[in-house]
């Protein structure tokens, strides 16, 4: 198994807690059919200009096996890709998209089972003009991403692990689920509101 496929066994609040707002994408980015999986990978980024999606649907055809795609876009009035390209994506062991624009198709994407976190969905197609670089830096979701970086997405939100990081993330984040794991809803209680309380009297609440 690899360390960022181990990832999958990670809950994005677990990372969230641990890496902060700043590698937490934005609301917006949500999954467009549910129960969706857990999907964690490393980052193949893609970024395609407004109105645009020539770079996704050739990256389709280039990211390894595994990785996750994620594109930077921003475009709320055309589809990056459809029920095809998510399938040949799909087909090539892609293990999902993470985009900040939106797809169309959703129907056949759910009935596939394939995994996009997206902004939502509109029937126009994009043009295949714009040529770009893959493998860059973008933004997606508000956050900056590197290739390579691991992509940890699930129905609670859209969590990048910076790649310098991702072997003392993932320790810590197997430590925090392993204590979590051995404290019983009893012993959590009591200390929370041990603490609470505690919080209240230095702020001089009464009651």
């Amino acid at each position: 198994m690899t360390e960022t496929s181990e990832f999958a066994d990670i809950p994005t609040t677990t990372l969230a807690d641990l890496l902060g707002r700043d590698q937490v994408m934005d609301i917006g980015i949500r999954p467009l059919w549910g129960p969706v999986p857990r999907v964690a990978g490393p980052a193949f980024t893609v970024r395609c200009p407004p109105g645009d999606n020539l770079m996704l649907h050739a990256a389709i055809h280039r990211a390894p096996a595994g990785s996750v795609v994620v594109v930077e876009s921003g475009d709320l009035d055309h589809a990056l890709a459809g029920g095809n390209v998510c399938a040949v994506a799909q087909r090539r062991g892609i293990a999902g998209f993470v985009a900040d624009g939106l797809i169309r198709d959703l129907a056949e994407v759910r009935e596939a089972g394939f995994p996009v976190f997206a902004r939502g969905v509109i029937p126009i197609p994009g043009a295949k003009k714009a040529v770009a670089p893959l493998g860059g830096r973008v933004r997606c979701g508000g956050v900056r991403v590197e290739a390579g970086d691991v992509m940890v997405a699930d129905e609670e939100g859209v969590v990048a692990v910076p790649a310098a990081r991702r072997s003392d993330v993932l320790a810590a984040a197997r430590a925090r689920l392993a204590k979590e794991a051995a404290e019983t809803l009893d012993a959590w209680e009591a200390a929370h509101r041990a603490r609470i309380d505690e919080i209240l009297a230095d702020a001089g609440f009464e009651g």
